[in-house]
């Protein structure tokens, strides 16, 4: 099948878990022999055509706020559909507002929407971005042929929002084996083992300023806990520069706050193989591909206590009350005074992914479904979910 992605930034993935969803699947549809297309905007996309066997095509958008995904959408549909792609595979809420033209366009063809987060709970937008939002989540719901939905969370939302049976088909990660290179923590005064670590965009439903203050807070109160830890924030803007100004203002005075920008490849590789512990403190959620990676290392995971992040470390890491800076002060106070806990707790959620979300078997799961879709179009999707359910 030609299959064409649609709504991510691009691959190789430089942030983002979309991003990184999209990579990993691509990647292994491809290397299942199907034709992958992925839709990379111009400003973010490295200058590769071919990317471990995916065709990566560069479109142009109006790279601001609130037109920078919707305008690339919809020059990717028109390119998509000069190639004739059998199955259009839209990734977000905000892209699936253009999820129908295809149809008017290629009818022959499928569509297939992967709902990733409720992106209008994200402080970022304002009432008329949160308006589209919404109704872009309706059109996910509705429009495609089948919708995905990345956790057990947001396949019950789908349900009992839209009345939609969405199908459950996780975000995924790698377990790595390569070694890391400490000295790639030079630049950033890193030390192996002596920092908790946070990757993630710097938007504020991430919650990186409850992080930052909880530490200093447990900084003032506890000096000695944290002579020789440090604290590194990983990751960078997405049209939140405000925001990350004032996230190094609150940091500015604080010398064991270190926020590293941007990483990838085999710097990312080296914070996360040599971290204590990772620190998730987000306010809403899709599935959340950091703590999957972090917990592929190894590490004991702290994330905040929304649903979605509880899937994850409920029974395989540690929680604490969203938005609650009293209470993850005192979860990282005692992070640090339990290594050996934090330890097993890491080596327990490594196990646990490596068995409940692998890629080959994500892409498994999803090319079952295109090729379902093309075999027995007169299927409702509510059947479409029985049968698979009944295969599991």
């Amino acid at each position: 099948m030609k299959i064409a992605m649609i709504g991510q930034k691009g691959i190789p993935a430089r942030s983002g878990g979309i991003e990184r969803h999209v990579e990993e699947l691509s990647i292994e549809l491809a290397a299942r022999g199907h034709e992958v297309l992925v839709f990379c905007r111009a400003w973010y996309a490295w200058p590769v055509r071919d990317y471990k066997g995916v065709r990566c095509i560069k479109t142009h958008s109006i790279a601001t706020k609130h037109l920078d995904t919707i305008t690339h959408t919809f020059l990717s549909i028109l390119k998509a559909v000069q190639e004739k792609v059998d199955i259009f595979h839209f990734h977000g809420v905000g892209p699936s507002l253009l999820s129908w033209i295809p149809k008017l366009l290629r009818p022959s063809a499928k569509i297939v929407v992967t709902f990733h987060c409720i992106d209008r709970h994200h402080k970022k937008w304002g009432f008329i971005a949160r308006t589209m939002l919404q109704i872009g989540e309706r059109i996910a719901c509705h429009i495609p042929h089948a919708t995905i939905a990345v956790s057990k969370t947001l396949e019950t939302y789908c349900r009992l929002s839209y009345g939609t049976t969405a199908k459950y088909i996780p975000n995924g990660t790698q377990i790595l084996l390569e070694d890391s290179d400490p000295d790639l923590l030079k630049p950033f005064d890193l030390n192996p083992g002596n920092y908790l670590m946070m990757c993630s965009r710097l938007v504020p439903h991430k919650g990186v300023h409850t992080l930052i203050n909880a530490w200093k807070q447990l900084k003032q109160t506890n000096p000695e806990l944290l002579k020789n830890k440090k604290l590194a924030i990983v990751g960078g803007s997405a049209f939140t520069e405000s925001y990350v100004k004032e996230l190094h203002k609150l940091a500015e005075n604080e010398p064991s706050i270190i926020l590293t920008g941007n990483q990838s490849g085999n710097t990312l590789h080296s914070l996360f193989a040599n971290s204590y512990a990772i620190i998730h403190p987000s306010e809403s959620e899709g599935l959340p591909i950091a703590i999957l990676e972090a917990m592929s290392y190894g590490k004991c995971v702290l994330s905040s206590d929304i649903p979605e992040n509880r899937e994850l470390t409920q029974d395989h890491g540690m929680t604490f009350r969203t938005n609650d800076e009293k209470d993850l002060k005192e979860k990282l106070a005692m992070l640090i005074e339990n290594p050996n806990l934090v330890k097993a707790v890491g080596q327990e959620a490594r196990l646990h992914v490596a068995k409940q979300y692998d890629w080959k078997d994500i892409a498994e799961t999803t090319e079952y479904l295109y090729e379902l879709l093309w075999l027995e179009p007169e299927l409702t999707k509510q059947h479409i979910y029985k049968t698979k359910t009944s295969l599991q």
